[in-house]
Formats: structure tokens, sequence, C-alpha cells
């Protein structure tokens, strides 16, 4: 008799940077292979998606959460472009042969989701990495967007501050810092310019309403129009009316995004 792998949640590294990422794999029940979606948390990382994960493997994903370098007791520092760089990482890794062998994963099918700035880090290692199969930003905070607002000193301030107020879980950086890099990036950091790379690629763009942290207006309504007046760009997009967490929209939110995953990434496509 064949015995049926069940389902698990083994703990799992990566290397990136010359540091080691600690992360947690989420494997469906069966042998696979799994469709995978990697799950990039935001800044500094309080909501962690971990809703999201369960749901997904229920549904036949192998689901995977995972901590930036200088994030959550891992080594190094941090900083947007080293979250970036693991983003990238941690997304090829998984498809290694020997990897996706073992934890009986399909390379073929990858999918990147993020929420707030691991919805920025989603949307730009998408971008970057043709062989992602489908993108999903959550109340994605526009970087590029943030750092033309930081032009007025006032802006900054306040921006230097916000980030500086949420440095527990972080280290080898400051607001001032982080403000500083991404000003330094400017526009190569703004998502509208993107557009080109998700060609016949589908990307879901989830906005949220009640929200001060990434307000529609400025991160999700100018990344909709841009990417919508593109016909071969499979842009799928809503708001809803919660707050920056989706606190009291996570049903909604997994069954949106579930919904969208398998369409263009599902277990039988």
């Amino acid at each position: 008799m064949t015995t049926v792998p069940a389902a698990s949640t083994p703990a799992v590294s990566f290397t990136s940077g010359g540091e080691t990422l600690a992360g947690v794999l989420h494997l469906p029940a069966g042998p696979g292979p799994h469709p995978v979606v990697v799950l990039l948390h935001g800044f500094p990382g309080n909501e962690r998606n971990f809703d999201l994960a369960q749901a997904l493997r229920r549904a036949g994903y192998a689901a995977l959460v995972f901590h930036y370098r200088g994030s959550w007791g891992m080594g190094g520092d941090y900083a947007w472009r080293h979250v970036l760089a693991d983003a990238t990482t941690v997304v090829a890794a998984v498809r290694a042969e020997a990897f996706a062998a073992t934890h009986r994963l399909d390379p073929s099918r990858v999918a990147v989701a993020g929420h707030s700035l691991g919805g920025f880090a989603a949307l730009m290692t998408a971008a970057a990495d043709p062989a992602v199969r489908a993108a999903v930003s959550v109340a994605g905070f526009d970087l590029g967007a943030a750092a033309e607002l930081c032009a007025d000193p006032a802006t900054r301030a306040e921006c230097v501050e916000a980030f500086g107020s949420d440095l527990l879980a972080l280290r080898g950086t400051s607001g001032e810092a982080l403000v500083s890099e991404m000003m330094a990036a400017g526009p190569a950091w703004r998502l509208a310019g993107l557009a080109p790379a998700f060609e016949d690629r589908p990307v879901l763009l989830v906005g949220t309403g009640r929200d001060p942290v990434a307000p529609p207006e400025v991160h999700h309504h100018p990344l909709v129009q841009v990417y919508g007046a593109r016909p071969r760009l499979r842009l799928e997009h809503v708001v809803f009316p919660t707050d920056h967490a989706l606190s009291d929209h996570r049903l909604e939110l997994t069954a949106t995004v579930l919904d969208f995953l398998d369409r263009h990434l599902g277990v039988s496509s």
C-alpha cells in the first residue's frame, strides 16, 4: 500500500547576503507536486498572514512565510534593498531542484503575494523574474510614490518618525536611514514603472479604503490606472472598506486571493 504524504509544517531556512533567513513552509497532503505561494510580510512584520498560509494549504497550495535579514531575530542589517534581495533569493530558492523535490513542490507554478511593504516587494520581485506565474499585492505600499511625497520636508519628517517608531523587531536601521534609502531610489521604486514587465501575466491588486498607512488614492488607484491601461496585462483589482491590516476582512481577502490563484496557478492548472 502506498502511503500518501500527510500535511506538514517544516521549518526551512535560506541564505541571502551571507545571512540565514528562517521560514515556515505550509505543505498540503498528497504527493504533489504542489504549486507554491511565497508570502512576503510588511514593515516590520506584525501581520504575517499565517491565516492566509493555512487557507492556501487547505486549498492544495504550499505556502511559505519567512523573515528578511535584520528582522525578527535574523542576522544582518535591515534595509529596503535587503528586503528586495531576500525576496528574490527565496523565490528562486523554492524553485531549486533539490528543495522542490524534498518538499513536493512544482517549480513551474510559483506565485508571490505580499502585504504592505511585502506587496511592494512582491511586485518588484515578480517583475524582475518572468518565471513567477502570478503576483498579488495587498494594501501595497509604493515606496517610489512615498519618496515623491517626501520631497516636502514636513512629510519627510512624518515618515522618519513613523518608520522610526516601529523598529523593535528590526536591527541596524533607523527612520532616517529608511527614508533616505527610499528617496535615493526615487522613481526606480515607483510601482507604476513595472507595468511592461507584467505583459501576459496576471496581477491582483487589493486596496484598503480605510487605510492611513497606504491610502488608496496614493498607493492603489494610480497603479490600477497604469496597469489597467495595458490590455495584455491581466489585471484584477478590488478595494475593501477596511484598515491596513484588513482586520475585519480576512475571510474576504482569503476568498479573493484563492479565487485569483485557482484561475491562474490552480492545483489542476
